[in-house]
């Protein structure tokens, strides 16, 4: 993968160097009711575990858990926080691009989708807005909630902006075997994108109507459905971007893909539960398993466009 050619990003605010990050609460459990027909702590330990390796906060794929089973309504998509002090903001936001290697990788893989976004936007008559990326280390806030690095990257539509602990990255190689040295690039750029591919479908008005069809969803296995779709779509959103990007910047190396089809494949639903518990328990699916978020990230490299990604349409996802 190659990168020289790619603009830099300036909507990246490096949070690193900030211990505690101005995080608050504590682990999974801030505003979440466990117990009293909430859900149990093996259920709040896979699903942490799954939102963690996946890209997605924790706490909504918790809370949704525990609204369906009727746990409550605490914590989830707006939780409760603690104004930060005036000058601990002022030391988080230093927006602009990074100069360490990593830093100017993730910027610049923000830059190319930024470039990819706006121009495919603009030719549906349409304006894009692009997310700001933040990165840390450890814990820093959001206002989806405590953004810890045990949840991994992850989109809050309530700020619209990504949030990316870089230490991800080297469990994408070490712990779940979803790449394999430089072959890991595209992989990394893979996990930006579809936390950008997130953002997209916030500004299409696609996650508040998935909300919205949430709350009032039959059962939890429905509701699960429709996250599982949710995320197929950013998978296959990240395959557009891709698609884009090769064409401009011909960016991509022999194996570049190979390599974010396994990683795919490492962090799909099945794979992640039968590791976690030695089980597989299609209803509580909430990204998809290996085989669909492959094929929908490649549907999305192949077709380049935002209409192939209709994963919702899909009769079989």
């Amino acid at each position: 993968m190659r990168l020289d050619d790619m603009p830099e990003s300036g909507n990246v605010e490096d949070r690193r160097g900030d211990e505690g990050g101005g995080g608050f609460g504590g682990g999974y459990g801030g505003g979440i009711p466990i117990g009293g027909g909430g859900l149990g702590i093996g259920g709040m330990v896979v699903l942490g575990l799954i939102g963690w390796a996946l890209g997605i906060n924790p706490f909504y794929l918790i809370q949704g858990a525990n609204i369906l089973i009727g746990g409550g309504s605490g914590g989830g998509y707006e939780q409760q926080q603690r104004p930060m002090p005036q000058q601990q903001q002022q030391q988080q936001r230093r927006a602009g691009t990074p100069t360490d290697e990593t830093g100017r990788f993730v910027a610049r893989v923000l830059g190319s989708t930024e470039v990819q976004w706006k121009d495919i936007f603009a030719k549906e008559g349409q304006t894009y807005r692009p997310p700001r990326l933040v990165m840390f280390n450890n814990v820093t806030n959001s206002a989806c909630g405590t953004a810890q690095r045990a949840m991994g990257p992850f989109y809050c539509p309530n700020d619209r902006e990504v949030y990316l602990d870089t230490a991800f990255f080297r469990d994408l190689e070490v712990r779940f075997h979803g790449c394999t040295g430089k072959a890991c690039d595209f992989s990394k750029a893979y996990v930006i994108a579809h936390e950008v591919g997130h953002h997209v479908q916030n500004l299409l008005g696609i996650l508040p109507k998935v909300q919205q069809a949430q709350r009032t969803a039959s059962s939890k296995a429905a509701s699960n459905r429709l996250q599982v779709q949710v995320e197929l779509q950013a998978d296959c959103l990240a395959g557009v971007w891709a698609n884009h990007a090769q064409a401009q910047y011909k960016f991509l190396d022999p194996g570049d893909i190979d390599a974010a089809l396994q990683t795919a494949s490492a962090i799909g639903d099945d794979r992640l539960q039968r590791q976690a518990q030695g089980t597989v328990v299609p209803e509580s699916f909430t990204h998809g398993t290996s085989e669909q978020r492959k094929r929908w990230f490649s549907t999305g490299f192949s077709q380049g466009t935002i209409k192939a990604c209709n994963t919702f349409a899909a009769a079989n996802l």
